[in-house]
């Protein structure tokens, strides 16, 4: 047996314990050793009566180790877990932006203002965020299997009856979409949290991007998706047709193949238990790293959300000023919006990752240089939209990137300064303040401005452009005041950091005096 120091993963491996051909699982101790604290506990760790022996005379590489904090065995079923819980987040949001893809034709069908439509959003974002703590708490104390199940199986049967609704019943076209929120809801709360249950430190934060990629690449493909099915079809219904059907099939993996981990077990080896509500929202509202990312995360769900909403539509506007066909921008931003989320969360989480070595600040700076920087692209792309295509294209590719930064740091900041217990609740207060003070709000507010602007106007291609433009330069002041608040997280990350591990270990010893006994 070797023990060496990985400077890539700013970790101890533990060589020469090969896999148990029953388990497939090899043993991994991974130990950060950028602060005193996490040497202290290796120290610690080397002096526990810990014993790594041979299990067969004939072969040594069957082995027995004690799991303790840190020590984290990532099996193939880890990753078959994470295939399928990306998969399913992708299509969540896929679903999510269908109805923009086809925003204008449903406008049409049922004659829908500006504002309308995007209170459109609104109720579909408000049941969101209503939903949301309830499926924490749930998250937080019942079997998250059965909880992701029942919200998936909610979405898909209320996407697929909303595409039925004619045009003069369109309150049920709203009432439907409210209720695909509720569903969506139970999945987007608890999934980051069986994330956090299986992986540890940088490959935590690296599982994460992974997983948050399909939020603008899913948004990306729901724009693409919706808008060519409507397009091959005839009718913008049966662009909403195609996400139910692989709802049925995301529910058939959840319930049949994906294995609910225990509670904390990477960062404490055993199930911990959970605390009182009321002490779990006490400890929430004292984090000041928890509120401040909360509050820098509004920005990015304000800007994400108005920009996925109303780009494109604005940008249709300018191509109907020029008297180009408008049929490519839903294609074309769709596709900017893959491309960009691919690359912006990539960068953001390994960014964050390697800078975390020299500095523990480093996720609250990337957060905030993404949505600080994220605000004079977009300023630019309203400038150049009327007179430069392709520039308006670039400016949107840039601005979008740098947006993306954020979607896994920000996730990951929450996961290691909140405790295990806590952490569905915890992200459920998170969506609820990001979607009510941010993409629940800034379509209709933008909607709002917009009409007001034009209010005693022609509804025509130029009024309906420049009023929509003068609207969207909103969204400029927010990205910066948003990273402002990731500023701030970056004043008391790092004691609240080393306050959720203690309150963990802490956790631990409450829940059992002896460590778990695997064999590896």
């Amino acid at each position: 047996m070797s023990i060496y120091f990985d400077r890539d993963e700013d970790r101890i491996n533990v060589q020469n314990m090969s896999a148990s051909p029953a388990t497939g699982v090899e043993a991994d101790d991974p130990y950060d050793l950028s602060d005193d604290s996490d040497k202290a506990a290796l120290l610690d760790h080397e002096h526990r009566d810990t014993d790594i022996q041979s299990n067969d005379p004939r072969d040594d590489k069957i082995l027995t180790a004690i799991v303790t904090p840190g020590n984290t065995a990532t099996s193939a079923r880890a990753y078959v877990t994470v295939a399928i819980l990306c998969f399913v987040n992708l299509l969540n949001y896929m679903d999510r932006f269908t109805v923009a893809g086809n925003l204008k034709d449903i406008q049409h069908f049922y004659s829908l203002t500006d504002a309308e439509a995007g209170a459109l959003q609104t109720v579909f974002v408000c049941m969101y965020m209503v939903a949301a703590p309830v499926f924490g708490f749930l998250g937080d104390r019942y079997n998250r299997k059965i909880i992701m199940s029942f919200g998936i199986f909610m979405w898909t049967c209320f996407t697929l009856v909303g595409s039925f609704i004619p045009k003069q019943n369109v309150w049920i076209f709203f009432a439907m979409r409210g209720l695909v929120g509720i569903g969506e809801a139970s999945y987007s709360t608890i999934a980051p949290t069986l994330i956090a249950d299986l992986f540890v430190k940088g490959q935590r934060t690296r599982m994460l991007a992974v997983f948050y990629f399909a939020i603008p690449v899913g948004s990306g493909l729901g724009y693409v998706v919706g808008s060519e099915v409507a397009h091959a079809a005839g009718s913008w219904q049966w662009g909403l047709r195609i996400t139910p059907v692989l709802g049925v099939v995301s529910l058939i993996l959840i319930v049949g193949v994906l294995k609910e981990p225990q509670r904390g077990q990477s960062d404490t080896g055993h199930t911990v238990r959970a605390t009182s509500y009321l002490q779990d929202l006490k400890a929430l509202a004292g984090n000041h790293s928890y509120i401040w990312s909360c509050l820098g995360y509004v920005g990015v769900a304000w800007v994400a959300g108005c920009l996925s909403w109303w780009a494109p539509r604005y940008i249709q506007y300018a191509y109907a000023l020029r008297g180009q066909s408008q049929d490519s921008v839903a294609l074309v931003f769709g596709g900017i919006t893959v491309v960009t989320g691919i690359i912006g969360v990539g960068l953001g989480a390994e960014s964050a990752r390697r800078l975390r070595k020299y500095n523990q600040k480093a996720d609250a700076w990337v957060c905030a240089f993404g949505l600080m920087a994220c605000s004079p692209f977009l300023y630019l792309a309203l400038v150049f939209t009327r007179s430069s295509e392709a520039m308006t294209w670039v400016m949107i590719f840039l601005g979008e990137t740098c947006l993306s930064l954020n979607w896994a740091v920000t996730s990951d900041i929450l996961l290691y300064v909140v405790t295990p217990t806590r952490r569905a609740t915890a992200n459920a207060f998170q969506m609820l303040a990001s979607h009510l003070l941010g993409d629940a709000t800034s379509p209709y507010i933008v909607g709002q401005i917009s009409d007001f602007i034009r209010h005693g106007e022609q509804d025509t291609a130029f009024t309906q452009f420049y009023s929509l433009q003068y609207a969207l330069y909103l969204n400029c002041f927010i990205a910066v005041l948003g990273g402002g608040c990731y500023l701030a997280v970056s004043l008391y990350i790092v004691y609240d950091k080393a306050k959720a591990e203690h309150d963990t270990k802490d956790l631990e010893e409450k829940s059992t005096s002896q460590p778990d006994q695997v064999t590896i």
